[in-house]
């Protein structure tokens, strides 16, 4: 849930790039107060370059330009920017009090900030509380803030199970809950199945939505999920699978078996990705879920020299330990053949925009 496109802010997304990724605070923050003196709003300061570029960071990250130390050093330069941002223009709240948190389990925090941001900007008084906020904490919360509405934001769909119980949770609060970020996808097909009142597909529309009036509950909104007994059964197996797997893959993939102790380390933490993802395909009942992920994982790792053909057998390795699982079989044979057909990273995401 960040923003519309940055129309018009191409070279100020190019400079801000730079400053990020040299973890220049300073000349990122004078960068984006010369934009506020020469009149562009603080919303599209937030949602036009700070947020685009960060995308960026993701995509270079992922095609292997930039290390996991630079993609952290730059983020966190866009954290500390945004604060600045937030002190620099920071309206009195003439509205209602909004509660913004992201899903248990997410962390990535930034797109859920941005949105917050952007609601101060509206009149809000915006209660951020951050990455990772469990159910729990979050109704408790709520309980002490007495909130008009609780915004929900989750990157990756791995964790929209949780997201599906922390909804769940504001909803039997009393309060509406307003969901958005990249793993809810294009539409608000899987928000309503989650449950959530109202769904966003940008910071920017999540205002405008809220600018109309208040958010009610919408009653019994959104479709019941089954049950889905291969799901409980792949959580309650993955702790045994995951190691057999693992033992499994090494044995039929011989260039393992020279791997150092942190190759294997990430292989053993790509698996469990694997599992998870399968897992929040077969509770969602939607089978693109899993398959995006395994196209993505190819392309990352082939940007880092490993084959697709690696991925096509961790899964075939899976499916094979999963006999009585006829369905998440099913899933992972979908897998093998994203995995089969996927294209190879790019050397250069968006050249003209990002390249200095």
């Amino acid at each position: 849930m960040v923003s519309a496109p940055a129309a018009g802010f191409t070279s100020e997304i190019v400079r801000y790039l730079r400053q990020i990724e040299e973890a220049d605070e300073s000349g990122a923050v004078d960068l984006v107060f010369g934009m506020l003196d020469e009149g562009v709003s603080a919303q599209d300061v937030l949602l036009r370059v700070i947020g685009p570029a960060q995308r960026r960071v993701g995509r270079l990250w992922a095609v292997n330009r930039w290390s996991v130390a630079q993609e952290h050093a730059a983020t966190a330069v866009s954290e500390r920017v945004v604060a600045a941002v937030a002190r620099r223009v920071s309206p009195p709240p003439t509205r209602g009090r909004v509660v913004v948190a992201c899903v248990e389990r997410e962390n990535h925090a930034l797109p859920t900030r941005l949105l917050a941001e952007v609601l101060r900007l509206h009149g809000w008084r915006a209660d951020f509380l951050g990455a990772s906020v469990p159910a729990p904490h979050l109704v408790e919360w709520i309980g002490q803030a007495g909130p008009e509405l609780v915004a929900l934001g989750c990157t990756l769909p791995v964790w929209l199970p949780r997201a599906h119980r922390a909804v769940g949770a504001c909803r039997m609060a009393g309060v509406p809950v307003l969901v958005g970020g990249a793993a809810f996808g294009a539409d608000d097909r899987i928000a309503r199945l989650l449950g959530a009142d109202a769904w966003a597909p940008a910071a920017d529309i999540a205002a405008d939505l809220l600018d109309t009036g208040p958010l009610p509950l919408a009653g019994e909104n959104g479709a019941e999920l089954p049950p889905d007994g291969e799901y409980a059964c792949l959580a309650r197996r993955r702790g045994e699978l995951l190691p057999r797997a693992l033992d499994l893959l090494v044995a039929s993939y011989p260039p393992m078996r020279d791997y150092d102790p942190w190759q294997m380390e990430q292989i053993t933490e790509d698996l469990g990705y694997v599992a998870d993802f399968l897992g929040a395909a077969l509770y969602l009942g939607d089978v693109s879920v899993f398959t995006d992920f395994v196209t993505w994982t190819c392309m990352v790792l082939a940007a880092r020299g490993v084959p697709s053909e690696s991925v096509v057998l961790g899964l075939a390795v899976l499916r094979g330990e999963l006999t009585d699982c006829p369905r998440t079989r099913a899933f992972l044979a979908e897998g093998m053949r994203a995995a089969g057909v996927a294209p190879d990273a790019p050397d250069h995401p968006e050249p003209e925009e990002t390249s200095p």
